[in-house]
């Protein structure tokens, strides 16, 4: 019908993590507020926001405009959205500063490319619901913290401290310089139930998917894995998490592995 092809589609609802129209998200990137991205249409002549973006470390996406068109809120985006975080990012220096302050060895959480916003905040539930320092997430190739992680996170993400990084290697080798031992939870490791965790430790969760990169893999101290006897082959990455998590709180706390009757 005519009529049906007329009609302006329904506005989004607006959570606030969707900034829109050049001076908007260019005054964004000046002001220094948290930023995750920003999305470019192809062709669109913003090469002051752009260069803000870059000089601010935010990563920029090129799209095709209906990409934008679908994410407006209002549908006046002027051929740019930032995407800005949903809670401010905190340095690492932060999250060793909560364990002393705890008087706790550090246990800290890196998401090596989680992508799923789902999955980051059942993670980041998961770790602040355990007692962990702080959470861990790429600048680039992962989920940065959106609305859906906020929510999914059921308001950990206002106690959880997030840091988010240029490199999750490089970040690896500092952590292990500051005397954190590295987990790995991946394919081919030893039981997860049997391995020391008890210590100062990071726990690298992998991508939905392709699970942890190659790379970081090995720059790992330890994998440790979980057992597979049913016909998948994987755990949802939140899932793997969690259990990998609460393995070491109950090192941590001296609790037995299982209860003799």
């Amino acid at each position: 019908m005519a009529y049906e092809k007329n009609r302006r589609r329904p506005a989004r609802e607006d959570d606030g993590t969707l900034i829109e129209g050049r001076n908007a998200v260019l005054e964004t990137l000046r002001a220094g507020r948290a930023v995750d991205k920003v999305f470019v249409a192809e062709g669109a002549r913003i090469g002051d926001v752009a260069a803000e973006a870059r000089r601010h470390g935010v990563p920029v996406v090129t799209c095709d405009r209906r990409k934008l068109d679908h994410m407006s809120p209002t549908g006046n985006h002027q051929g740019v959205i930032a995407q800005a975080a949903a809670q401010e990012y905190v340095s690492l220096d932060d999250i060793f500063r909560v364990a002393e302050e705890r008087g706790e060895v550090p246990l800290i959480v890196v998401c090596d490319g989680i992508e799923d916003p789902h999955n980051l905040g059942a993670i980041i539930r998961t770790a602040e619901a355990a007692g962990a320092h702080g959470v861990i997430i790429p600048k680039r190739r992962g989920v940065g913290l959106t609305a859906t992680v906020a929510k999914t996170s059921a308001g950990a993400v206002e106690y959880m401290p997030v840091v988010r990084v240029a490199n999750i290697v490089s970040t690896i080798e500092e952590l292990k310089q500051k005397g954190l031992w590295i987990f790995c939870a991946d394919m081919d490791g030893q039981p997860w139930c049997s391995t020391d965790m008890g210590g100062p430790i990071g726990i690298v969760v992998g991508a939905e998917g392709s699970g942890v990169s190659r790379l970081t893999k090995e720059h790992c101290d330890f994998v440790v894995s979980l057992p597979m006897n049913g016909q998948v082959n994987s755990l949802n990455a939140s899932v793997a998490a969690a259990i990998v998590i609460y393995e070491a709180v109950r090192q941590r706390n001296g609790l037995p592995s299982f209860h003799k009757k």
